[in-house]
């Protein structure tokens, strides 16, 4: 039970701080800075969450991470329904805590994902699958027991959200994360709910790639002598 409570507590921080930021700052692809600052948020909140909770749960705080994590057999399929179930929750904590404080402020949105000016549906499906691929595959590599990076992974898996965030954000304000997409497009409606099933359908796409990649890795013997 312990490892739910904090991959709740983990998602909701994600969401509450890497959304509070877009919103208090006004995120917006034509302005450089706020993209920045946004990006910042999201990967410093997975760095700050992974050397809180990671000793716990591994601190997926993210569904796309957990599937890649049970496709890889990091994980039972117990335990990866509970820690969706556990994120989704976490997320809506998150956004009901950043909308009632924007409720009594003049700061308005909760930070939810949407198509971008000039970007159609297909390149925002595309986009969410193309960068969870890489932000999953570089989880699964730091992580592995024999091949990942110990104590480094959760500063990597931090920067690589930042850098997946200064690329994605023009097209789909950038999700690679289910549970962070489903809570703030709950409360924002209109188009951000209309089209919240690419934000979880291709983050597990994504995420499904990026197992299959790291598995053939995994078992690959070319390097072998």
């Amino acid at each position: 039970m312990k490892k739910y409570l904090v991959e709740m507590i983990g998602t909701m921080v994600l969401v509450l701080m890497g959304c509070g930021v877009a919103t208090s700052i006004n995120c917006n692809p034509a302005d450089a800075a706020s993209v920045v600052g946004t990006s910042l948020a999201f990967g410093l909140s997975v760095v700050a969450m992974a050397y809180t909770v990671g000793s716990i749960s591994g601190c997926h705080i993210n569904p796309a991470i957990t599937l890649g994590c049970l496709l890889t057999g990091r994980i039972s399929g117990k335990d990866a329904t509970g820690y969706i179930i556990a994120q989704i929750i976490g997320a809506l904590l998150g956004s009901s805590i950043l909308f009632l404080l924007t409720s009594n402020t003049e700061v308005t949105g909760t930070g939810a994902n949407d198509l971008q000016s000039g970007v159609t549906a297909l390149g925002g499906f595309l986009a969410e699958v193309f960068f969870t691929f890489v932000f999953v595959l570089v989880v699964l590599g730091t992580t592995d027991p024999k091949k990942g990076c110990g104590n480094l992974a959760g500063f990597a898996i931090g920067l690589t959200l930042v850098l997946v965030h200064l690329a994605c954000i023009r097209y789909t304000g950038t999700s690679v994360n289910p549970a962070r997409s489903i809570a703030p497009a709950l409360y924002q409606g209109g188009s951000a709910l209309c089209n919240l099933w690419i934000f979880i359908v291709a983050p597990l796409i994504g995420a499904t790639l990026s197992a299959l990649v790291w598995k053939c890795f995994s078992c690959c013997k070319c390097d072998k002598k």
